[in-house]
């Protein structure tokens, strides 16, 4: 009797084992990546403007459906401004004033859809710092 009491003990230890390593967590939600540009100047129509761009890179069986870029004088100076690209296009903002020696910041955000039932992901970017 002793000996197969010690036979139980042992398979259910195994057993046991076997059932947490089972539980493995659920698989992250499947995201894309974005590339956000850093503030550059631009010539728009004969007026310098600060420009970040916001873009789709890889994704992992998402679909974007909306980037947006924004930019901000980085002492606060004032309101900062955003655009929006639909889809899988680009975000892209101008920005003025442009004030020559002023640093700018960008940063981003893209979103995503993802799974069955369709899930919304979004991933912020930056920031990213330039001195014009």
């Amino acid at each position: 009797m002793f000996r197969t009491l010690t036979v139980l003990s042992t398979t259910t230890l195994i057993l046991g084992a076997s059932a947490a390593v089972a539980a493995a967590e659920p698989a992250a939600p499947q995201s894309c990546n974005y590339r956000l540009s850093a503030p550059s100047v631009v010539n728009v129509a004969g007026t310098d403007m600060v420009t970040a761009t916001i873009t789709p890179a890889a994704c992992d069986s998402a679909v974007t459906f909306q980037t947006v870029a924004c930019i901000q004088m980085a002492d606060n100076s004032g309101p900062g401004r955003c655009a929006e690209g639909r889809g899988i296009l680009p975000g892209q903002v101008f920005f003025q004033p442009y004030r020559p020696g002023t640093t700018y910041t960008a940063t981003g955000r893209g979103c995503a859809t993802t799974g069955n039932p369709p899930q919304k992901v979004c991933q912020e970017s930056g920031p990213v710092t330039a001195t014009l």
